[in-house]
């Protein structure tokens, strides 16, 4: 019979069925994986000046290990390479020692991730449900989700979350101890905060709820994995409790609530004024990513409990292992970590993100596993059709065909996938002028397109609004300070005020919008608002002010094209007598 044949080919246990069946759920899975990693990595190389929005911030410095003479003294550059945590920088400068640039490196990254992270999805997801085609749909929707969000692609160090992460559930699952430490580690290693997270599940798991209560755990085992998890995690973090950084201390609650960079409209919002936005869905306060529920699939996760509650018409339910209680654990220890992040504003960084990827991975496993039933109930109802081929069989072939093409073919429907975040640089002409300047020059610039000149020029810039980041002190007054004389020094009618900033910052190249003199755009430039300059920019320029850099577009251009001007400043400095 069809029905009872596709039954047994989609929901049979791994224990019932043969390795081989399992093999061929792994290798699809595997498959998947590769093919959406592929279709991304023909986003980035897909011309010459191609990078992930976030590698902009993240992986530009690390040129310095192929060409040590790059970002000399650079401000910029000092501050992420402090930041960046020490697995993921070495694992840069490993690959640079093997010939392996920064970013090149950056773009065939995602294809591993992506591979280790389904693996171990896969092997999760069968301890929870021992059926092989639960694995794939968690593997997939992982993938999915991975490919429609750029966490993956930036391979900035919140990417490797996933592969290292979901390890340590899998293997803290299969009760390895060594495997498990060893990502304790890794996870310190590429993304601290999530250290924390992992701590927090090796605690809950000392308690049990038995007979309408709450106990201590009768398995040693747990009390084992709890107290060597807890020491690496300790040693681990070590290092960053005791660093004292020059970019250092992060701004307090009280300070950061009189930053328009934080406020509801600012480029980094924060304290937003409704409570539900700022608890639930705020970016970096809430409780819940917005990206929860991408792909839409991820919504048949919440039916998980409703299925579990009627058993009877979901039997499949009864062999779901009490491993599953891991997800409440995770989800418990996300939590903690999320409070006490808001407790102490900005310390553990941004609250939002203990929850984010936490509960990604919850869903995931949660919408496989109610998928599975689902098809499980419909395949058992129709099988106890008294015919071959019946109305019953009818609708459970339907209902299958349905959530196989709501899973497998969801990425056919959205409009652009992968959807990553790649940028494309527009102006080659304008990167190769700056890559024949000398390796220490400075670009003093407030138009958008410095945001790529690090990365694709390889060259200093002063300030640039990619890299306007407010969470420390020691860093963002210095940047913000910057900012303010750029922008007074650009639109200064005063002769002197320009001389000082040169002096002051040893610029060598001005970089300017046609446009960037006049009034209409310094109003229109929403991200300037914030620096305490621009007010009076603007008053300047009401009054007829003209300022003094205007005197030198024509003269000192030594670049130019249909939107930017770049002008030398020592020929500046003879037009303007400084």
């Amino acid at each position: 019979m069809l029905i009872a044949r596709l039954h047994k080919f989609l929901t049979a246990p791994a224990d019932r069925t043969s390795r081989s069946r399992t093999i061929f759920w792994l290798i699809l899975s595997l498959t998947f994986a590769a093919v959406y990693a592929i279709l991304g990595m023909k986003q980035a190389f897909g011309g010459e000046y191609i990078v992930q929005d976030d590698a902009r911030q993240h992986v530009f410095w690390m040129m310095r290990f192929v060409d040590a003479e790059l970002f000399p003294n650079d401000f910029i550059a000092n501050y992420y390479q402090s930041v960046a945590p020490v697995g993921y920088s070495t694992l840069y400068k490993l690959a640079a020692t093997i010939g392996i640039p920064a970013l090149f490196l950056h773009k065939i990254l995602p294809l591993f991730l992506a591979l280790i992270s389904s693996y171990y999805c896969f092997g999760i997801a069968l301890e929870m449900l021992p059926i092989p085609m639960t694995g794939f749909i968690a593997s997939l929707l992982l993938n999915q989700h991975m490919w429609m969000t750029d966490d993956l692609a930036s391979t900035a160090a919140r990417a490797f979350i996933y592969p290292i992460f979901i390890g340590f559930l899998y293997y803290l699952l299969r009760g390895w101890l060594l495997p498990c430490l060893g990502s304790i580690a890794l996870i310190g290693l590429f993304y601290p905060p999530y250290a924390l997270v992992a701590a927090g599940v090796l605690i809950l798991r000392l308690l049990n709820w038995e007979n309408g209560r709450l106990c201590w755990s009768r398995d040693r085992t747990n009390y084992l994995f709890c107290s060597a998890g807890l020491g690496v995690a300790f040693l681990v973090m070590l290092p960053y409790a005791l660093d004292k950084s020059e970019f250092g201390p992060t701004y307090t609650a009280t300070e950061a609530k009189k930053m328009g960079v934080f406020a509801a409209d600012g480029r980094n919002a924060f304290f937003r004024p409704n409570p539900i936005d700022y608890w639930l869905t705020g970016r970096g306060s809430g409780i819940f990513p917005k990206s929860l529920f991408t792909p839409v699939t991820h919504c048949a996760g919440l039916l998980l409990p409703l299925l579990v509650l009627f058993r009877s018409t979901f039997p499949l339910a009864d062999r779901i292992h009490s491993k599953i209680w891991l997800l409440l654990q995770l989800l418990l220890a996300s939590l903690g970590m999320f409070f006490a992040a808001h407790a102490t504003i900005f310390k553990l960084y941004q609250p939002g993100r203990y929850t984010a990827y936490s509960l990604r991975i919850i869903i995931v496993l949660m919408s496989a596993i109610a998928l599975t039933l689902i098809i499980d109930a419909v395949c058992l109802w129709a099988s106890t059709a008294q015919k071959s081929w019946d109305l019953k069989s009818l609708c459970a072939i339907i209902t299958t065909a349905i959530i196989a093409i709501a899973v497998v073919l969801y990425p056919c429907l959205v409009q652009k996938f992968p959807t990553v975040g790649y940028v494309e640089g527009k102006m080659p002409e304008l990167y190769k002028f700056f890559q024949q300047q000398p390796k220490d020059i400075l670009i003093a610039s407030i138009a958008p397109e410095t945001d790529n000149l690090p990365t694709f020029s390889q060259r200093s810039i002063l300030v640039a609004k990619e890299y306007a980041v407010p969470y420390q002190k020691g860093y963002y007054s210095r940047f913000h300070q910057r900012m303010n004389d750029l922008i007074r020094a650009q639109y200064t009618p005063d002769r002197s005020v320009l001389q000082n900033f040169i002096k002051t910052y040893g610029v060598d190249f001005w970089m300017l919008d046609r446009h960037a003199l006049t009034l209409q755009y310094v109003e229109d430039y929403g991200w300037i608002d914030d620096f305490d300059s621009t007010p009076e920019a603007i008053a300047s320029l009401k009054q007829g002010k003209i300022p003094v850099l205007a005197r030198s577009i024509t003269n000192c251009a030594v670049f130019q094209n249909q939107i930017l001007v770049v002008l030398e400043t020592s020929c500046i400095a003879k037009l303007t007598g400084i």
